[in-house]
């Protein structure tokens, strides 16, 4: 089992020379006032050594249980594992309480997860807890994971508590959402600048032309971007609107840079892609080299503008229950990105 490496953690196999620094951890009524097991006597602790050493023996591996250790001293501050049933495997993770509140949990977390999807190639990857473990619920979604469900009585605590049972917070994330964290990751860092509105130029092509209806702030707290709209008209009529939004975030993965509409009676006629033409100038102006154009997987005419575009269609992503778009009863959005450079 090779050791996982990130910015300032190497996770690494156990080994008996770790009795006392794991020790320290498991034997702690406040590091493992949440946990399943503890806190644990010498033997308890010895006895996960062992076993921690020997699923990593074994060939293939199905649970990989790593120590924790911070790369610029080599000392041992926690224990974390992904444990493997088929396409899926949970994870878990335990720090030492002088080590909370550094961004370790985080940093772990998301490296379990890459090694899961992108080594393992697994399709999904769950976490539990506590439900009163609020630490480690945030943690989860810190690194990405959805909230699954909350299940009553779903787990035996350990023994510093009378209760029988105890609630469960479960979260998941699938390989897709996490090919769309690295798009996200890989859009946001491509350049764009806004210094605030241009003067927008004549948009023109032949008959067809734009007129800029609106200059529209952005939002932080709604997490809007800025963006501007144009009427499409044709003749001195008004046959249409499109938009073009400003920027590379998350919310924009799923929502997209341009949206557009062709009246009825204008349709069938080309004009959208026309007018999704017209707005490079203006996506160039603010240094962008690439937008994004996403559409509902049952709506096959805005598809078909993509395909004249040359825009190249990356996936079919789910949508997250927070996107305005899901809160209006859509489930799924293709994504394509259109290269404009």
């Amino acid at each position: 089992m090779k050791p996982i490496e990130t910015e300032r953690l190497i996770l690494r196999k156990f080994n008996t020379d770790d009795f006392q620094a794991v020790h320290s951890y498991s034997s702690s009524v406040e590091n493992t006032l949440y946990m399943l097991f503890g806190p644990n006597d010498e033997a308890a602790t010895r006895s996960f050594i062992d076993m921690a050493i020997a699923h990593t023996s074994k060939s293939p591996i199905t649970y990989y249980t790593y120590a924790v250790t911070l790369a610029e001293t080599g000392e041992l501050i926690g224990g974390c594992d992904l444990h493997v049933s088929g396409n899926e495997a949970e994870i878990g993770w335990l720090l030492h309480r002088d080590h909370w509140k550094k961004g370790y949990g985080t940093e772990l977390g998301f490296a379990l997860i890459k090694f899961g999807f992108d080594e393992l190639k697994l399709h999904r990857i769950v976490a539990n807890c506590d439900a009163e473990n609020t630490g480690s619920s945030r943690l989860m979604t810190r690194i990405g994971m959805r909230k699954e469900g909350l299940f009553y009585d779903a787990r035996t605590p350990n023994k510093l508590t009378d209760r029988p049972y105890s609630d469960q917070l479960s979260y998941a994330i699938l390989r897709d959402e996490w090919e769309i964290q690295k798009d996200v990751f890989r859009l946001t860092n491509l350049p764009c600048e806004f210094d605030g509105f241009i003067q927008v130029p004549e948009l023109k092509d032949g008959d067809l032309y734009l007129v800029c209806e609106k200059k529209e702030e952005g939002n932080t707290e709604k997490k809007w971007v800025p963006g501007y709209k144009f009427a499409i008209c044709s003749g001195g009529e008004k046959i249409g609107h499109c938009d073009l939004r400003i920027g590379y975030t998350e919310g924009l993965y799923y929502g997209g840079n341009i949206g557009y509409g062709i009246d009825e009676p204008h349709r069938g006629k080309g004009y959208a892609a026309r007018a999704c033409r017209l707005l490079i100038p203006v996506a160039r102006a603010h240094k962008m080299v690439l937008l994004l154009i996403t559409n509902d997987i049952k709506n096959d005419a805005s598809k078909r503008v993509c395909d004249k575009l040359g825009a190249k269609h990356v996936r079919t992503a789910r949508l997250p229950e927070w996107t305005d778009l899901y809160q209006g009863g859509q489930r799924f959005s293709n994504v394509f990105e259109w290269d404009i450079v």
